[in-house]
């Protein structure tokens, strides 16, 4: 996993990045499976994805992923039962900004990314 680390932040002041997700409830040597809740209105903080991932959604809500570096804002809809696939590399927060709670599993496949990484 990863320890905490100090960027700069979309006003220049410095920002101490958070975990991916909010509790670990799997972990073997390939996979690593994070369970995020988010109230509405609640975000999840600044955070780096080192590793590719899946995202599956078990309470649909509407969120909004903000980039580090800023720009547009990413509206997304995440129906119950959606798997989306994001590469690694970029740094951002996510917020619910519907009305009911969001809720999924995450699950960062570390052998394509930081167990490959320690082979080479």
């Amino acid at each position: 996993m990863t320890s905490a680390k100090t960027v700069p932040g979309p006003d220049g002041q410095p920002v101490e990045l958070g975990p991916v997700g909010q509790e670990i409830v799997f972990e073997n040597e390939q996979v690593r499976v994070w369970e995020i809740e988010l109230e509405p209105g609640r975000s999840q903080p600044w955070h780096h994805h080192l590793n590719p991932y899946l995202v599956i959604a078990l309470e649909t809500a509407d969120n909004r992923i903000d980039s580090i570096h800023g720009g547009d804002p990413r509206l997304v809809h995440e129906p119950v039962g959606g798997v989306v696939y994001r590469d690694p590399g970029e740094i951002h927060m996510l917020t619910n900004r519907g009305e009911d709670r969001y809720r999924c599993r995450l699950v960062e496949l570390k052998c394509l990314g930081e167990n490959d990484k320690e082979e080479q």
